[in-house]
């Protein structure tokens, strides 16, 4: 079983920000960069234009909870920003689901 973290310092999204790759769809956008601990590191992002801040948790655990189970699928040593769009406000947990695993298949990242 792996075990991921969270991203939790400005420093460290940033450094995903400016060194790492993107890829986005409808709901979400996914930055992604190699790091040395051998384990992932996932950030979530969710910006007040989306909502409210009912809206925005409500987003933030569907997109960890999506996360959490399809987590054996992730490549491993990766740092990983995910950016809600306002489009995800109103969207089920199976549309997120399915948006964060095309996300990984365009960035390669899924076994």
């Amino acid at each position: 079983m792996k075990y991921s973290e969270s991203l939790k310092k400005n420093k460290d999204f940033q450094a995903v920000y400016r060194t790492g790759r993107s890829c986005a769809n409808k709901y979400l956008v996914m930055y992604i960069k190699e790091n040395e601990c051998g384990r992932n590191r996932l950030g979530i992002s969710v910006s007040k234009k989306v909502g409210n801040s009912i809206v925005r948790h409500r987003l933030t655990r569907l997109i960890r909870e999506s996360y959490r189970l399809n987590e054996e699928r992730f490549r491993c040593g990766l740092d990983m920003v995910v950016i809600a769009r306002a489009g995800a406000k109103e969207r089920s947990y199976h549309e997120i689901e399915s948006a964060l695993l095309h996300l990984g298949r365009l960035h390669e990242i899924i076994d």
